[in-house]
């Protein structure tokens, strides 16, 4: 099977290289490299994601499958009173956001290396996802549940999707797990839906 950026071991030379980002009022340059989600740029649906995503104060805070890290990073900025933790399976992500991470200097960001929840056994205030759709549903499925399994009382979940292309199918499980959803953003046939822990 060809390794995916979802993969433990992904495909492709481990060549380092700087790529910048701009979003929500910050201009970053970060490192990056083949075999990581999007490694040449921030995709479009995660820019969606962090210019509406929900930022709670003196949280705790997962970024679910970190990538090269921007999420987590941008929150770790923007709420330096938060503790933030991301995790991912893909262990050139976990090399590559645990750099940066460092570079930058954010000492409230902590990266693992994590197949779904496998290492992370507390609970969230807030949780954030850009599911790998090209996974399957399945996979989408379980992250969901146990994302809200992992949540604390009243905590979010945020996800970003493509509405056509498998989101409507999220935004169910979601309703179906949690008992609600909301759409806080809309953008190139990308939507953000928040849910709250009742």
């Amino acid at each position: 099977m060809t390794p995916h950026y979802f993969s433990e071991k992904p495909g492709g030379k481990e060549t380092l290289f700087k790529i910048k980002i701009k979003v929500r009022g910050l201009e970053l340059e970060i490192y990056s490299a083949p075999g990581i989600f999007s490694h040449q740029k921030l995709d479009f649906g995660t820019r969606v994601l962090i210019e509406n995503m929900i930022i709670v104060d003196n949280a705790k805070v997962l970024d679910l499958g970190t990538g090269y890290g921007v999420v987590g990073i941008v929150y770790g900025i923007l709420s330096p009173n938060s503790s933030i933790t991301m995790v991912d399976i893909n262990e050139r992500a976990v090399k590559v956001a645990k750099l940066n991470v460092k570079m930058l200097g954010l000492q409230n960001c902590r990266v693992l290396k994590s197949n779904l929840f496998e290492r992370v056994q507390e609970t969230f205030h807030n949780i954030i996802l850009n599911p790998p759709i090209s996974a399957g549903l399945t996979i989408c499925y379980k992250l969901i549940e146990d994302s809200i399994a992992h949540l604390n009382q009243y905590g979010l979940f945020q996800l970003v999707a493509r509405h056509k292309k498998g989101g409507r199918r999220l935004m169910e499980k979601i309703i179906e797990t949690a008992g609600n959803c909301e759409v806080i953003a809309k953008s190139g046939g990308y939507w953000v839906y928040v849910t709250r822990k009742k």
